[in-house]
């Protein structure tokens, strides 16, 4: 199943992904994320902070919706998100799904 079908709900659990699976997750992202330090890493540069905040409007309702919660930086050109999991200790499928979701948002 594509992952920006599945719900952050339905996988609740918090389990840190093996590093075969995050290979097989990261494939199915947008090639703009990065990881870094076991966390999903995307920056995103805007013209002004309309635009920035736009963004950050549109990832906060989608957080909200799938109860997953990224950090979130920004400022009047740029926008930096961070994605992983607190219980995991590192990145589990959650991250990947609520990342293939946001590469779906209009920007």
């Amino acid at each position: 199943m594509d992952l920006s079908q599945k719900s952050c709900r339905s996988c609740v659990l918090g389990v840190k992904l093996s590093a075969a699976k995050i290979t097989e997750y990261k494939s199915q992202i947008s090639p703009e994320w990065a990881i870094k330090e076991d966390k999903l890493f995307r920056h995103w540069r805007f013209k002004n902070f309309k635009e920035s905040k736009a963004l950050v409007d549109q990832v906060s309702e989608l957080a909200e919706a799938e109860g997953h919660h990224p950090d979130i930086t920004f400022s009047f050109s740029y926008v930096d998100i961070i994605l992983y999991t607190h219980k995991a200790h590192g990145l589990a499928e959650e991250d990947f799904i609520l990342a293939a979701k946001i590469d779906q948002l209009k920007v």
